[in-house]
């Protein structure tokens, strides 16, 4: 991390990403995510909303997003500040209301909120491992993400 930064700060231009991930539909509700040369991301929706129950359903996805992407900053950042990491589990989790997506009703269909809970043990100091947490809560590209509202396009392809 501190090597990335060191570089970023030299070219400011190697700051700036782009990441994709393409989705592919494979029947009933199982789709399939391709993302750079990985094994595909299944998603399938559980029984009860009509699906196999073969993989996680795509909001069950946001939220192991939201949990890897903050562990991946708790790691870093730890390691970063040279606080050893005895264990560390995120459980997240937020309702979803389904009547807008069943179309029974106008409304928001996404998650009203998301928690995190943050279980960490280490030998660091109490105030390390806040300035830790702060730092992690103010550097999380998809808690950033989850958190901001943000111009989202979807449109058709020309047929």
């Amino acid at each position: 991390v501190a090597a990335l930064a060191s570089a970023v700060s030299a070219d400011p231009a190697k700051a700036g990403t782009q990441w994709s991930a393409s989705v592919t539909w494979r029947g009933g509700f199982r789709t399939e995510a391709a993302v750079r040369g990985f094994a595909p991301i299944v998603s399938d929706e559980p029984r009860g909303l009509g699906g196999t129950d073969t993989a996680p359903n795509p909001v069950e996805q946001v939220l192991a997003a939201l949990g890897n992407c903050l562990a991946v900053g708790y790691a870093a950042n730890a390691t970063a500040r040279g606080i050893a990491l005895d264990s560390l589990r995120i459980d997240v989790s937020g309702p979803v209301d389904l009547h807008s997506f069943l179309g029974l009703r106008p409304g928001h269909a996404g998650f009203d909120e998301i928690e995190a809970v943050v279980h960490l043990e280490s030998s660091a100091a109490p105030e390390d491992i806040e300035a830790l947490h702060e730092h992690v809560l103010r550097t999380s590209p998809v808690g950033h993400t989850l958190q901001a509202a943000l111009p989202v396009t979807i449109a058709l392809a020309d047929r």
